[in-house]
């Protein structure tokens, strides 16, 4: 045999060489084939493996929790705030409320877009300035001593906020190994999921100690300890898109859709909806926008979309996107009714509704690490799912059955199993959402998960607030029909509060007056924590509904 098949550089099969050649190559063959193997093996392995042996992947971790958590904390802890910045800055109710407004609408315009941003400017430049930005902004909002420019800062807040949220969740996934997934976003969850509830307490304790401007000042230290970690141990992903090509088309269609779609949840409520011409118009640009932006990015001739929302295509993603949809509406609206209900009806101090939240905040912290360790051993994410969202529901049951006489512990109760419950929620969604993504479209399917987790507060908040409004009205009818003359249990009411206020220097008239007073007072109490009660319910319910989609999630493999 005068010649024999072998490779040449480039990998093609050539014949070449005589059989004294071929023999004395059989020596070498099997060193050859073991470094043949290597090298395709080596191919193949998923690109964020080169990235998982970074030594400093513990010192990210915590410069992205760090980040998230002053984030996170901006949003939930200025609530509380809001009446004293409204008497400070001499604003009316509507314009305060273009503080937390104008700062969720830039964070929903920005979210999709994050991914685009970082494959583009670089994932460490890009987290780097939008801390020190984020930082700088909180900074300029402590600072400022008009509306205009708290809420001109608020809005930069909202850009930047945005990119830390989703580009460090996505930069942990890359960073740690597959085995570490569990753990790691277990506690890159803890929060994401419990600084709302801890910034109410920060925030009020700050109001009723201090001022509002040191809730802003106070992330200064935090923001640039975070930026000099980031940029000191993590460089940039391999998946940076070199591209010149800018899809202007899809980032104005986008901005326009989400911003009046925001518009819309955030300002329907207090001009009662589609009566509004203003928010009937913004409804209709919003639908249309995102119908046009939706078939604009699918287009098969769009090779650089600002969205790839192709990502959608694997099965596990789409199922956490529509769960978060649903996480966010339980979450953040159960946190917004909260300390309404509790200053208007119990007349908790706002230090004290903060308080109140806390330990359901830690227990959401306890179950996040529970179940991410469950995970780490072999527990499929789905199957925790199935106990948390039962959970979940018992809590909304028993905050669906507080009353005007309810105490700051059977207050406190419901919220503590609440928060278990969401632990063992929000981390296996996560996890069994990104088990099949790779590359790139990690960082995609991170910034739809939050950005969606956003529009389900923001949806949730605005269906329950109207809600809430509705149903006080309708109980409140329902109670006012036993308020008749012909009542005896109304008018003993009546005459033993008169005999009172008598006894306490009223004039007769005058107290029958105050009487009848304070018997309205009663029913609209009495209607708003039944309105509550509903709104909670409908939460657990919603929830309930829900449940059997998480049987769409894969089986994870270990």
């Amino acid at each position: 045999m005068d010649r024999a098949i072998q490779r040449d550089g480039t990998g093609t099969r050539v014949l070449g060489g005589s059989d004294k050649d071929l023999a004395d190559r059989r020596v070498e063959a099997p060193a050859a084939v073991d470094d043949a193997a290597r090298e395709d093996a080596s191919s193949i392995q998923p690109a964020g493996d080169d990235e998982a042996r970074n030594p400093n992947r513990w010192v990210i971790l915590l410069a992205m929790m760090l980040a998230v958590i002053m984030v996170v904390l901006d949003t939930s802890s200025i609530m509380p705030a809001l009446p004293m910045m409204q008497g400070n800055l001499g604003a009316s109710p509507d314009e305060i409320n273009w503080v937390g407004t104008g700062y969720i609408l830039a964070t929903v315009i920005v979210l999709p877009m994050t991914a685009w941003f970082s494959q583009r400017i670089g994932r460490r430049d890009y987290l780097v300035w939008s801390i020190l930005l984020f930082t700088f902004a909180s900074l300029m909002c402590g600072l400022s001593n008009t509306l205009s420019t708290v809420v001109f800062w608020r809005i930069v807040e909202g850009v930047a906020g945005a990119g830390i949220m989703s580009i460090g969740q996505s930069t942990i996934i890359e960073v740690f190994p597959k085995k570490q997934m569990a753990f790691t976003q277990a506690l890159y969850t803890v929060g994401i999921m419990a600084a709302p509830t801890l910034g109410p307490a920060f925030g009020g304790w700050m109001v009723d100690n201090y001022s509002w401007p040191y809730i802003f000042l106070s992330k200064f230290p935090l923001g640039l300890l975070a930026a000099y970690l980031v940029g000191k141990y993590l460089h940039d992903s391999p998946h940076k898109n070199a591209s010149d090509a800018i899809d202007w088309v899809g980032i104005a269609s986008l901005a326009v859709g989400l911003g009046c779609l925001q518009y819309v949840l955030e300002e329907g409520q207090r001009y009662d909806w589609f009566e509004d011409s203003v928010i009937l118009k913004t409804s209709i640009v919003s639908l249309i926008t995102l119908v046009f932006f939706i078939g604009w990015e699918l287009r098969p001739k769009n090779d650089a979309p600002v969205v790839e929302l192709r990502v959608l295509r694997d099965r596990g993603l789409a199922v956490g996107v529509f769960l978060c949809l649903l996480l966010g509406f339980a979450n953040f609206s159960a946190s917004f009714l909260f300390p309404i209900f509790v200053q208007g009806v119990l007349h908790f101090t706002p230090t004290e509704s903060g308080l109140a939240l806390m330990p359901g905040g830690i227990l959401t912290g306890v179950g996040v690490m529970i179940s991410g360790q469950l995970i780490q051993r072999g527990v499929q994410p789905r199957n925790l799912v199935f106990f948390g969202i039962p959970v979940t529901c018992l809590s909304m049951w028993m905050m669906g059955h507080l009353t005007p006489l309810s105490s700051f512990d059977d207050a406190q109760l419901g919220l503590m199993v609440r928060g278990f419950g969401l632990g063992f929620i929000s981390t296996p969604i996560t996890i069994a959402a990104f088990t099949t993504l790779h590359g790139r479209d990690i960082a995609a399917g991170s910034g739809l998960l939050n950005l969606i987790r956003q529009l389900g507060g923001s949806f949730g908040i605005a269906i329950l607030g109207s809600y809430v409004t509705s149903q006080t009205q309708v109980h409140r009818c329902d109670l006012v029909t036993n308020l008749f003359s012909g009542n005896p249990l109304f008018q003993n009411r009546v005459a033993m509060q008169a005999a009172g206020l008598c006894a306490s220097g009223f004039s007769r008239g005058s107290a029958r007056l105050a009487s009848l007073a304070l018997v309205s007072h009663s029913v609209q109490l009495q209607a708003a924590t039944m309105a509550y009660n509903d709104a909670y319910i409908l939460v657990g319910i919603t929830l309930a509904l829900v449940f059997p989609a998480a049987f769409l999630f894969k089986k994870r493999t270990r």
